[in-house]
């Protein structure tokens, strides 16, 4: 495997282009944390903790609900460090439910100082609830950072309808979700506004939206891959959802459709109600009958985050008659940017939950992102480092979500500056530029500056 390099720059595989350490397998099963080692939920029952209702009830909005929660146990250093961030940094506000809040530190000593120093090294907690302690000092936002760093909004054909790819669109269907993500790639859109950003908003009804969308598929017939996103699906009423759904399924042009939630891993609660249950299955037994593909698409970055509730939750997906459940993870530094990170996560949801892994993108650049994203060089040495472990169909691919080209494989980076951190890549359509690319067109990405060797640092300070 060759990279084109510009003059003066690094092998992209670096000095360690080898794997590393051996991973060495053994088989662990998946673990629900007690959630009653916590002051706040002493008291609460299996069936509160099992039933949607409850989980959406009581997840963590604020600093105060979260001390609710963790009574003594978390410092007031900590509560400072979350402050600070959401006053200066945060472009996610927070909303964190008890599933995943349960995941965050689960085998820490009940004792304040121990606990506390093991919640803000928890690989969990440093993408749900970021503290200022955790950004880039110097660079917390890159230069070329967008909010729309994929210019998605840019591609709307109908509100909401992201036509990006020849045949395939992505249905935004609202701008919610049950938990949100600090390094959301939706950030300019999805969940409330915070100091730092003011939200874009929706402005149709969900009626009229969808509307907009389904008459835009039945005139476009090339199109014949649908996402359903948003936001998150599991936060559409579900009567609404499978009528969109069933609608969706009865276009002959349609070939595969692909539900977006993060609640099966951060509220599998949801995806385990009976009349959810029971929809997917009518949903599922039309796909059957038409011969279409429907998946369900995830977001687990850490092994902590798969538990027999997830499991449970994917099994009644597929005894529903959902094709596939896989996994799309976003690479993070702290949180799973080592082989046996990934290789943990892997076997925990394609083992033990029967998730497949699917892709693990390099993170986007949106603003205030620095501190989790990695270098495409790293993200190269990570795709070799996991190959050979899993099988090949459930060996996940890394990616890069390069703005005006889409996914690539990381290999496919036709130039690759290691001084300045700039990757080069090449589009082969013209969706969303309005244009052909062009044969020698080429579209940067851009690595984290304080990943660079000191003369690119020394450089992006001249660009300031």
């Amino acid at each position: 495997m060759s990279h084109p390099m510009t003059a003066g720059a690094a092998d992209p595989l670096g000095e360690a282009g080898a794997a590393g350490p051996l991973y060495r397998y053994a088989r662990r099963p998946l673990v629900e944390p007690d959630w009653r080692r916590l002051p706040g939920w002493r008291g609460v029952t299996e069936a509160q903790w099992r039933d949607a209702q409850w989980q959406r009830a009581h997840c963590v909005k604020n600093a105060r609900q979260l001390r609710a929660v963790a009574g003594d146990l978390l410092q007031e250093s900590f509560y400072a460090d979350l402050r600070a961030d959401a006053e200066r940094f945060a472009t996610m506000s927070m909303l964190v439910t008890p599933q995943l809040l349960n995941v965050m530190a689960p085998g820490a000593a009940l004792e304040p100082a121990a606990f506390t120093e093991a919640f803000l090294a928890d690989p969990v907690r440093r993408y749900l609830l970021p503290v200022a302690s955790d950004r880039q000092p110097e660079w917390p936002s890159h230069p070329r950072a967008r909010r729309d760093s994929l210019h998605e909004a840019e591609m709307w054909v109908v509100e909401g309808l992201t036509h990006r790819y020849p045949t395939k669109v992505l249905a935004e269907l609202l701008s919610t979700c049950p938990q949100y993500c600090g390094h959301c790639t939706r950030m300019d859109l999805v969940g409330s506004s915070t100091p730092q950003i003011t939200k874009a908003r929706l402005t149709l009804k969900p009626v009229d939206r969808e509307e907009l969308m389904l008459d835009y598929l039945k005139r476009t017939p090339q199109v014949r891959d649908v996402v359903v996103s948003g936001g998150d699906v599991a936060n559409v009423p579900w009567p609404r959802l499978e009528s969109f759904l069933l609608r969706l399924l009865d276009l002959e042009s349609v070939r595969d459709v692909r539900l977006a939630t993060k609640a099966l891993v951060g509220l599998p609660q949801h995806w385990l109600q009976p009349r959810v249950v029971e929809g997917m299955g009518r949903v599922a037994g039309l796909a059957r009958r038409r011969g279409v593909n429907l998946a369900v698409h995830t977001h687990a970055n850490h092994a902590q985050s798969v538990t027999p509730l997830v499991a449970e939750a994917a099994r009644a997906l597929f005894e529903a008659g959902v094709r596939d459940v896989r996994n799309q993870g976003v690479l993070l530094r702290g949180v799973n940017t080592t082989a046996a990170d990934l290789l943990d996560l892997c076997f925990a949801l394609q083992g033990e939950a029967g998730i497949l892994p699917y892709y693990f993108y390099l993170c986007d650049m949106i603003p205030n992102a620095e501190h989790w994203r990695i270098p495409l060089h790293q993200g190269l040495r990570l795709q070799e480092a996991i190959m050979g472990y899993l099988p090949g169909y459930a060996t996940p691919r890394v990616v890069c979500d390069v703005p005006y080209v889409g996914k690539r494989w990381v290999h496919q980076v036709a130039a690759y500056d290691r001084e300045r951190g700039i990757s080069y890549w090449a589009g082969n359509h013209g969706i969303g530029l309005g244009e052909p690319p062009g044969p020698d067109r080429r579209f940067p990405f851009y690595d984290p500056i304080d990943t660079l060797p000191e003369p690119g640092r020394l450089w992006w300070k001249g660009q300031r």
